[in-house]
């Protein structure tokens, strides 16, 4: 598997791109995470346009398992965030499988009739 992009290569590569300095393109990055971050506790959700949207969503208490001795548990309510990836970005890193239309099955013969 490659190397993962590292943050200073990301910066790098975003200025190289918008053609600003790497300190410039790092307060936009830095600026984009503290905007999403309170735009997400404040309405629950934050949209990247053409990447996808970071979500707040509100877990139920619900009953679970001690794996190790089995016994029933309580899991308390909880706040969890996700990130949902946008369609377009989904289809163009993992295109879609194409489907092949079904012909229609073949018409059974009649059986001959016995003389």
């Amino acid at each position: 598997m490659a190397d993962k992009m590292t943050q200073t290569q990301l910066v790098a590569k975003l200025a190289e791109g918008a053609e600003i300095t790497k300190k410039q393109a790092k307060a936009v990055m830095d600026g984009l995470t503290t905007i999403a971050v309170s735009e997400t506790k404040k309405n629950g959700v934050f949209i990247i346009p053409g990447i996808g949207r970071l979500v707040r969503q509100e877990r139920k208490a619900r009953m679970g398992r001690n794996p190790a001795t089995g016994a029933a548990i309580k899991i308390p309510a909880k706040k969890v965030v996700k990130f949902r990836i946008a369609k377009a970005v989904k289809d163009a890193i993992v295109p879609p499988k194409v489907v092949a239309a079904k012909a229609p099955a073949p018409a059974k013969k009649a059986a001959a009739k016995k003389k």
